[in-house]
């Protein structure tokens, strides 16, 4: 038997004010504690994320955790995080094929990951500026002494933060590799068997576009030349990152209210995470409240209900 028309007013009423209601309901301010993760003895904490929507959008999809070893995945290759410096907002970065002052691992196609960032994710990470990238055995005709597309040929630097190929020179890898360089940034060689650059001149280390046989990476906390030269420097990628001035205070707002700072998946806007809801600005306001799982159900019923009642209404 058709049910009648009361039945459906009263239906949609009902509905009505549940949907309406629904933001309050879903404002428990609830912590959430899924977003800090941990990777063999590393933390990883916003704004790096291991889960979907976790963290800040602009470094989403950046970290995985395999075998608990932290790696971090860019266009360039694969790298082992040794460290992450929260209080610096600093990672270090481990290329295995990268040479250092014990060994030299070069060849004619070009060896190690090198760097290179997408260009939309530049804006957030970036080598720290007392990093120094020594490119190894590179030819002649490489785009560092014939320039590239966008801009002239470069010029090796004598010295990036205390550290250059003169010290690098020193090294005792060289040895093994047969012959050792000797004078300037430059050697005696041309082209140069080593050529220091920061990463704001080179803004990526594409080691086979370049045209080089491999390259080593170091890094300085206090640039200041030591006297073990190449030998005491720290081997590795040193990276730093930085998040919008405005994040800040999003976050700041979002944590005061017992929320976890992340992001839509979607849209990448900055999220408050607050136990089952989201919301765009803290966990004490429901009236902006991202769309969560019940209050899209309820969306559903009231849909299915009102296009029903209106059928039987209208006939």
């Amino acid at each position: 038997m058709a049910l009648s028309r009361p039945y459906y007013i009263t239906a949609l009423l009902t509905l009505c004010a549940c949907s309406m209601a629904a933001p309050a309901v879903l404002a428990a301010n609830v912590p959430v504690t899924t977003c800090r993760s941990f990777c063999g003895n590393i933390t990883v904490d916003y704004p790096f994320a291991l889960r979907s929507g976790c963290g800040h959008a602009g470094l989403r999809d950046l970290l995985f955790c395999i075998n608990r070893v932290l790696m971090l995945h860019l266009p360039s290759g694969s790298y082992r995080v040794l460290n992450i410096d929260y209080a610096y907002q600093g990672l270090t970065l481990h290329d295995p094929a990268m040479s250092d002052c014990r060994a030299l691992d070069r060849s004619r196609s070009g060896r190690g990951n090198g760097f290179v960032l997408e260009p939309w994710r530049a804006t957030f990470l970036a080598p720290d500026p007392d990093n120094v990238f020594l490119l190894l055995g590179c030819r002649a005709n490489s785009p560092l002494f014939q320039g590239f597309p966008d801009r002239p040929h470069l010029t090796c630097r004598n010295n990036v933060s205390g550290m250059g190929c003169g010290d690098y020179y020193g090294c005792p890898a060289w040895d093994d590799y047969g012959q050792r360089p000797s004078g300037s940034a430059y050697g005696l060689a041309v082209p140069p068997e080593c050529c220091a650059m920061p990463w704001d001149a080179i803004r990526a280390v594409n080691v086979s576009r370049l045209q080089c046989e491999g390259y080593s990476s170091a890094y300085s906390l206090a640039p200041v030349r030591t006297s073990e030269g190449a030998r005491g420097w720290t081997y590795g990628i040193r990276v730093a990152w930085q998040l919008p001035e405005a994040n800040r205070g999003f976050c700041g707002a979002c944590l005061a209210t017992g929320g976890v700072c992340g992001h839509d998946r979607d849209s990448h806007a900055d999220l408050c995470l607050c136990g089952d809801w989201n919301s765009t600005s803290n966990c004490d306001s429901s009236t902006d409240a991202a769309t969560s799982s019940a209050a899209a159900i309820t969306g559903v019923l009231f849909s299915a209900v009102l296009a029903s009642g209106l059928s039987s209404l209208w006939w």
